[in-house]
């Protein structure tokens, strides 16, 4: 039998996954979502923090921020923000 802790990377990335699909704006769900489900694996920890950052700005400001509507504040213009906006970059429709 395991023993978990609050800093078990893997609950911290499971806590992720949900606060990702559960956003409040079902926009943000998607483009959160989908981006962790792909991609949390791979993140290191200093990223999880940025991710986790990025978690707890207000959805209608990232969703700007991701759409070009908006600069994104210097804060949140992190390596991993890029990768999110660029993941979400397609050149042709998707197959869903």
């Amino acid at each position: 039998m395991s023993v978990t802790t609050p800093d078990d990377p893997d609950i911290r990335r499971r806590r992720i996954k949900i606060r990702a699909w559960r956003r409040g704006m079902r926009e943000m769900d998607i483009l959160m979502g989908r981006f962790v489900d792909a991609e949390i694996d791979a993140l290191p920890e200093a990223e999880l923090d940025d991710l986790e950052t990025l978690l707890d700005a207000p959805d209608d400001e990232v969703f700007r921020w991701l759409s070009r509507a908006e600069p994104v504040p210097e804060a949140y213009d992190t390596p991993l923000f890029r990768r999110i906006a660029a993941f979400h970059t397609h050149e042709k429709p998707l197959d869903l």
